[in-house]
């Protein structure tokens, strides 16, 4: 999609944004979304965008660097002060769902604590839930061939390369290992009260797990 394209398309979902943050004050709610996917899976790209409506629609990204005191906290405990409040949102560009992820795929974490997580989560999602928080779970679909494109479009721009990491690049190799981890996510996480939903922007389409 061309510039003048995108940005005319984008417009009028901003508006929808901003309509939504009114609604969410008017009624003393508060939301919080989730994007989730693959790196470069566009869950950045995704965010950015709100900012340009910020902070009139009361919508705030986030994107929290590495943990360093997962072994001495509570693992939830980082997240809990980013919930907003009444009125608000928070956008989460990857979230507690590190530890299904790219800990567990990496070696971050044991297996036990992996496990652990998986049983906690939705527990600790319907909290959030019960306690009045409207809450989003998006996962950003994207295969391979996708992802080794999207690699090198950054590494060929200047501008971008500061995207891809160590991490990264060692994912690359570890591509079927986070297809497996992704799984046992969705099943464990993928709940009535916290449901799952799928977007692929290659077939244009966002849906729920069954």
């Amino acid at each position: 999609m061309k510039k003048k394209e995108y940005e005319a398309a984008l417009e009028p979902l901003q508006l929808e944004l901003n309509n939504l943050a009114h609604w969410l004050r008017h009624a003393g709610h508060r939301m919080l979304v989730i994007f989730e996917g693959r790196d470069a899976a566009g869950k950045g790209g995704c965010i950015t965008p709100s900012r340009k409506v910020e902070p009139a629609a009361g919508a705030r990204g986030r994107a929290l660097e590495a943990d360093r005191d997962r072994r001495t906290q509570w693992y939830f405990q980082r997240y809990v002060p980013h919930r907003r409040p009444r009125g608000e949102m928070v956008l989460f560009d990857r979230s507690w769902y590190n530890r299904a992820g790219v800990e567990k795929v990496m070696g971050y974490c044991t297996e036990a604590e992996t496990e652990a997580f998986l049983q906690q989560a939705p527990v600790f999602e319907k909290m959030l839930v019960d306690d009045g928080i409207l809450l989003f779970k998006y996962w950003l679909a994207t295969d391979q061939a996708e992802q080794e494109e999207r690699f090198a479009e950054r590494a060929n721009d200047p501008m971008k390369r500061w995207k891809i990491s160590p991490i990264d690049l060692k994912a690359r190799e570890l591509y079927d290992e986070y297809g497996r981890a992704r799984e046992a996510m969705f099943g464990a996480t993928h709940k009535k009260h916290a449901p799952w939903r799928v977007v692929d922007f290659n077939d244009q389409r966002a849906g729920r797990l069954n």
